[in-house]
């Protein structure tokens, strides 16, 4: 049997072990450390480019949409169980993130929510990469719990009503494409426009968690910027950094703000 060196590495390789290369041929080894060291292609903000379709994305949607059937087959027990008040989020702090995977009982909500989701979700999940998506979507969904919080009265009823939805989250994810598509140097008057209609809605329609819209919204403004403005070389630095500081800030505001009430005020 014939064997042929390696072009790299110059060990002898058998035929079945041969790759073609762009002189020669190479062994097996060789072409699977060239495929490590090879850095992949990435987006203009430092996300992983790839195909298919948008898992977190659509992992997200999914969540919701079995979360929404169990709070309709639950009778509302499954909506008591991980609805967000203020009140109750200082004990049960995961609230803080799980109403945003509940909605009412009306389709129409869900609905839009998802919507919403899709027509921005894919798009920057392609941008950022899934793991800085995955953040941002978090995050945001914890900053529209905190403008609850934040804006609630300890001694009137908005201490004590359930807040749920993905509108806090969805809300820092149209936040967050304003400066990236500006960095793209694309028109972002349409997401504003939108973003605007949305905030009128509360005075036209009732029971909308306006504060939720807004504690998104200053959260995806925020982590969008950062992310969009990161040097090349600072890039994957700023990704994880820059959400570490986000959540630093929402958890000092959140201990701020319960360690203001007066508690004897409420009895």
């Amino acid at each position: 049997m014939a064997y042929v060196r390696c072009q790299r590495c110059g060990r002898p390789t058998c035929p079945e072990c041969q790759r073609p290369a762009a002189v020669g041929v190479q062994c097996v080894d060789c072409v699977a450390q060239a495929a490590k060291e090879t850095r992949g292609a990435r987006t203009v903000f430092g996300g992983a480019v790839r195909g298919g379709r948008p898992v977190v994305t659509l992992t997200i949607v999914g969540m919701c949409v079995v979360s929404w059937v169990l709070q309709l087959s639950t009778g509302g027990a499954w909506t008591q169980q991980w609805a967000f008040s203020p009140a109750i989020g200082e004990v049960e702090p995961w609230r803080f993130l799980t109403a945003a995977f509940l909605h009412s009982t009306t389709p129409l909500h869900i609905m839009f929510n998802m919507y919403a989701l899709w027509l921005v979700g894919p798009f920057l999940e392609q941008a950022f990469g899934r793991g800085r998506f995955l953040a941002l979507y978090l995050l945001a969904a914890f900053g529209g719990s905190v403008g609850v919080l934040l804006l609630a009265d300890p001694l009137g009823p908005s201490w004590n009503t359930g807040v749920v939805g993905a509108s806090g989250a969805v809300f820092g994810l149209f936040g967050a494409i304003i400066p990236v598509l500006r960095r793209m140097g694309r028109n972002a008057g349409q997401i504003v426009v939108l973003i605007a209609i949305n905030m009128a809605l509360p005075f036209l329609v009732p029971n909308i968690a306006w504060q939720a819209h807004i504690g998104g919204l200053v959260v995806g403004l925020v982590i969008g910027a950062g992310f969009a403005a990161a040097p090349r070389d600072k890039q994957k630095l700023v990704g994880w950094a820059l959400p570490a500081a986000v959540g630093v800030v929402l958890v000092a505001l959140t201990v701020w703000k319960y360690s203001s009430v007066d508690y004897l005020a409420l009895f």
